[in-house]
Parts: structure tokens; C-alpha cells; sequence
């Protein structure tokens, strides 16, 4: 990861045209080649980026950072205040929290919730970019790609999302069709989840336990 705080200019050349005035900010350029610009505030949000696959050209202090669309970024540094890079290697990922793990734990040992005729096919089951939490089939024998979080938001979907479009790509496993199953599902990752064809599982904890009766809502 390659960490630039510079005063700078940034314009946008794509579909759109967007210009950022000349200022003090932070260049972030991640080993995937994405390029991101930051500002003092709004928390994680950049103020503009591009997404990998993109490349990055570096001439008499300006940047251009074209994308396989054509679209450009282009930063131009007036003042570089730090310049640094950092080898992070490989992130473990995101280790679920102990209730997560036993939502997947119960789910999985608790096929029959989802409908009649589920099976499992693989708790934790690998991709290039992370384990799915559950893989199953579905009454229909087609297979269902599950991420289970205790709290559904939109960062949720997203990753299900990216997982789909890798298993999708499998033939032995394709088509695969997603389940967002959490505890509680935020109303934007509902809907977001809907536009894309994933289905959303409102998950019983206490009724997964057998502490109560069976709640799991399938919309």
C-alpha cells in the first residue's frame, strides 16, 4: 500500500466530469491497483476513486490513473508533504463475532428452516476472496450461497455479492442464488439485496436454540 499526503488537484474524465479544487489530502494506492482520494472528514468515504482493474501512470508530478473503461483520474500534486509504501500481506479477513459463528453453527445443523428439502453442502466454503459462510441447495437442488451476520447492512450484501459472481462462475456450481440471512436487516440492505435476486432470511436466535418457536422469516 503506497500512502501520498499531498496538496493536489483531481479531475474526472469518464461518463461524468467532476473536478476537486486544489488541496491538502490523502492518496491511497492498494496493492489491487485501486487509487482513492481522502479528505479530513466523512469517515471512511472517499472523495473520488477508481476501482480495480486500473492502471497508474506517474509523469512531472501528475497522476493518471485510467480504468478498462477508459476513464481517468487524473491527480495533479502541487505539494508532497509524505510518500511512503507498506507491505500489509494477506488479511485473514473478518472473523465473525461469537453469536455470527453459532447462527452459522445452528443454521447449518438446521437446514430444514430454510424450506423443505435444503441441504448443506459446506460450512465456511472457500473462494479466492474469503469463505462463504454456508453453501447449500435448495429444494430444487440449485445451489444457494448464505452469509449469515448478526447485523444486515448494506457492506453485507455487498460481500454476498462478490461472492456470487465467483461461484457463479464455477459450471459445477452455477447458478447460484444468494441468502442474506441476519438478525436483523436494515431497510437499504433489503432493498438492495431484492434488486440483485438475493433473498433475506430474518434469523430467530433464541428460536435456532431451541429456546422458543422456530421464527425464521423468509421474504
Amino acid at each position: 500500500m503506497r500512502l501520498v499526503i499531498a496538496k493536489c488537484t483531481v479531475d474526472y474524465a469518464g461518463r461524468l466530469a467532476a473536478h476537486l479544487p486544489s488541496a491538502v489530502r490523502l492518496v491511497i494506492v492498494k496493492a489491487d491497483g485501486s487509487v482513492s482520494i481522502h479528505a479530513d472528514d466523512r469517515a471512511y468515504k472517499p472523495l473520488n476513486w477508481m476501482s480495480p482493474p486500473c492502471s497508474l501512470k506517474e509523469a512531472d508530478g501528475v497522476w493518471t490513473v485510467t480504468n478498462k473503461a477508459g476513464e481517468k483520474l487524473i491527480i495533479t500534486l502541487e505539494d508532497v508533504h509524505h510518500d511512503s509504501s507498506h507491505e500489509l500481506g494477506v488479511d485473514p479477513g473478518l472473523i465473525k463475532d461469537g453469536v455470527e459463528a453459532h447462527l452459522q453453527e445452528l443454521l447449518a445443523d438446521r437446514m430444514e428452516v430454510l424450506g423443505p428439502g435444503w441441504q448443506l453442502i459446506r460450512r465456511e466454503y472457500p473462494t479466492p476472496i474469503g469463505p462463504v459462510d454456508i453453501l447449500c441447495r435448495d429444494s430444487d437442488g440449485s445451489t444457494v450461497a448464505v452469509e449469515i451476520k448478526r447485523r444486515g447492512e448494506i457492506d453485507g450484501v455487498e460481500q454476498l455479492t462478490r461472492y456470487l459472481e465467483l461461484l457463479n462462475r464455477d459450471p459445477l456450481l452455477a447458478p447460484v442464488k444468494g441468502v442474506f440471512a441476519a438478525q436483523e436487516i436494515k431497510p437499504q440492505a433489503r432493498v438492495l439485496a431484492t434488486d440483485r435476486g438475493i433473498g433475506c432470511v430474518v434469523l430467530d436466535y433464541d428460536g435456532l436454540r431451541g429456546i422458543d418457536d422456530d421464527k425464521l422469516k423468509l421474504f
